[in-house]
């Protein structure tokens, strides 16, 4: 089934204009539950109460309110926000180009392809360009009332945008507790370096399965057949308390072991 766009814009940077449709770069595949009342099995609804009475409290009765001190709150109504919601736009405005390794991953937000909005050479043109130079276009669009900042790459022939986050969402490495560690001997630090060695490979989006989702599907099925399902039960053995320099070892040889198990299959 061909994907649909979710937005349709115009790349825009200095006399350049690029017609572009918005599609999700990822899906949600995760599994949603219903609640239901135990009893007989009906869905269940969630409602606003009142805390003290317990009452319904209807849509048109609630009001926001930020919390500025413990117990004092700042209301607001939805006029006071909508003056502040940036003004819709369909123009994604280039700000300038960067090589995509300044941008860290920490930045990633989630990304988005970027198909063509009929045929256009110029974003034939503009996905070469790219490519060829290495580059990635640092972008600031609205979007459905809400204002974005990303980074444009060409991936696979197409446009992909990856929007990132705010610089006020990223913790910097200063707020964190410095690494404590006694100096590590050459051959220890030897060992290590071995061991990144040997499970260096090629990286595989394959090899990496949501098993949970899997699982959960599959308990599904099997109830809905009306069979008993089975569980594995899980072993917990207890680690042994050994030297850091040995634990190097046998992690050594279990990657060497594993990559000759690969290469035999």
């Amino acid at each position: 089934m061909p994907a649909r766009a979710m937005w349709k814009g115009v790349i825009r940077f200095g006399s350049i204009s690029v017609p572009i449709k918005f599609y999700a770069g990822v899906s949600d595949r995760k599994v949603h539950f219903r609640l239901l009342h135990r009893a007989d099995h009906a869905p269940v609804q969630q409602k606003m109460v009142h805390p003290d009475t317990g009452q319904p409290v209807a849509s048109d009765e609630v009001r926001r309110g930020y919390e500025i001190e413990p117990g004092e709150m700042i209301l607001l109504d939805d006029a006071d926000l909508k003056v502040l919601e940036p003004p819709d736009s369909r123009e994604i405005s280039i700000t300038r180009f960067v090589r995509p390794e300044q941008i860290s991953h920490q930045w990633f937000d989630r990304p988005y392809y970027l198909g063509p909005d009929g045929k256009n050479e110029v974003y034939a043109a503009f996905v070469l360009a790219l490519r060829e130079q290495r580059l990635a276009g640092v972008a600031r669009w609205t979007m459905r009332k809400k204002a974005y900042f990303g980074a444009l790459n060409a991936a696979s022939g197409y446009l992909k945008m990856m929007t990132l986050r705010h610089a006020d969402d990223i913790v910097d490495v200063s707020d964190l507790q410095a690494p404590q560690s006694r100096e590590l001997t050459r051959p220890e630090l030897r060992m290590a370096q071995q061991l990144v060695e040997a499970l260096e490979d090629k990286f595989d989006p394959q090899a990496f399965k949501d098993d949970y989702t899997e699982r959960v599907r599959a308990l599904v099925m099997t109830k809905a057949r009306g069979e008993t399902p089975s569980f594995p039960k899980a072993e917990l053995r207890p680690s042994p308390v050994i030297s850091l320099a040995d634990m190097l070892k046998q992690s050594i040889k279990n990657a060497h072991e594993e990559k000759r198990k690969i290469a035999r299959a």
